[in-house]
């Protein structure tokens, strides 16, 4: 019996892509193998981070790293060293955050969910520009002088949230925060491929880049990535590390944390709810450094194989392709969004990405697919789909 069958749970098949709600990624033997490893030994865990440090600092580039329990983590601990840099009296009383700089500047039209991490860290989000763009309302966004304008004696940081269309540019966002003195905390967790971008945002000067671990990377679904500015890393560390130490004999690596830059041992900080676990440190490294050898060219070849596998087994179905970094599958769908439902409360299950499914269009994402999911995808695609003509 398999050990998802003894806990009652039967096994979905993922074309949404590498998502926390569908479980996030597959991993590969190789990863798997260290992380068995990893499990059978005990390791200080601060040499261990000091280890992935070195390893996350060569293949982005930036001064250090931190493995973190995923994307939103980075974000909570990279909010955190912002506000507090390090000052353990400042760490030992967030999320209380009044008295020293606690407003992190943001672009409105960046706002989502994720953010609660780095307001969960007690940030002041401050909210600048009108996303007329995205209303309808006009062709303007953000622009530099409106950052500017919001930064005042209260400003920790600035949170820039990266997509395709985020505006202003990073590397203009950057410049102007350091004008400032102020660093600039990068969400980036879904910004790979391409994996140019793990050493192209640390580039820009961004102090402190969120990596996730669980998708593109394909490591473990709970581990993520914070690169950056060695001091601002070293304040995430000490925010995230069990410190239940005597003083005199603490002797952190000093890669990861200078000793002598403290006045003394902070308490447990905000961040040791997001512990990480060795095993999943080391799946994590494991992976990174598996997708940074990697061609993009011969990743998105792998998943295109994919795709055209199952538009084979289904040729009578008008798939169009959606290329980019990681290519899709689009489906229009007279009756999309109960072909959807249909489709995930069947047995098994089967999620498709819903992103596009306001137009009316279901996607398949191949990054989580298996080749025996294909033959049974087609199969209740053909027959719960009623096609369309609009793709």
């Amino acid at each position: 019996m398999s050990v998802y069958a003894a806990l009652g749970v039967t096994p979905i098949i993922n074309a949404k892509g590498s998502s926390t709600r569908v479980s996030g990624g597959l991993l590969s033997p190789v990863v798997t193998a260290a992380m068995a490893e990893a499990a059978g030994l005990c390791v200080d865990m601060a040499d261990l981070q000091a280890g992935a440090s070195r390893v996350i600092a060569r293949v982005t580039g930036a001064e250090a790293g931190l493995a973190t329990s995923g994307a939103a983590a980075g974000l909570l601990l990279g909010a955190a060293a912002c506000l507090t840099r390090l000052d353990p009296a400042r760490m030992a009383r967030l999320p209380d955050a009044s008295g020293f700089p606690n407003e992190i500047i943001v672009v409105r039209s960046q706002r989502n969910a994720y953010d609660h991490a780095v307001r969960a860290a007690g940030a002041r989000l401050v909210e600048v520009g009108l996303p007329d763009r995205y209303a309808g309302a006009g062709i303007r966004d953000a622009e530099l002088w409106e950052i500017e304008a919001a930064i005042t004696p209260a400003t920790a940081a600035i949170l820039y949230v990266l997509t395709p269309q985020a505006e202003p540019p990073l590397a203009e966002v950057v410049a102007l925060a350091h004008r400032h003195a102020l660093p600039v905390l990068v969400d980036a967790a879904a910004q790979l491929p391409p994996a140019s971008n793990l050493r192209a945002l640390p580039a820009t000067g961004a102090d402190l880049v969120a990596f996730s671990g669980g998708k593109a990377i394909n490591g473990p679904q709970g581990s993520g990535i914070l690169c950056g500015r060695r001091d601002l890393i070293m304040s995430a560390a000490l925010q995230n590390l069990d410190l239940d130490l005597d003083w005199k004999s603490w002797n952190p690596p000093a890669n990861l944390i200078d000793k002598d830059r403290l006045p003394g041992l902070p308490a447990h900080g905000i961040g040791r709810s997001a512990k990480i676990g060795k095993e999943t440190i080391v799946g994590l490294l494991t992976a990174l450094e598996l997708f940074a050898a990697e061609p993009d060219d011969a990743r998105t070849a792998r998943h295109l194989h994919i795709l055209n596998q199952l538009r084979q087994l289904a040729p009578d179905l008008a798939f169009t392709l959606r290329p980019g970094p990681v290519p899709l599958l689009a489906l229009a769908a007279a009756n999309a969004r109960e072909a959807l439902a249909e489709l995930q409360n069947g047995k098994p299950a089967i999620h498709l990405d819903p992103s596009a499914l306001p137009d009316g269009v279901l996607r398949i994402n191949p990054t989580c697919l298996r080749p025996d999911d294909l033959p049974i995808l087609a199969s209740r695609l053909r027959a719960v789909v009623i096609p369309s003509s609009e793709a």
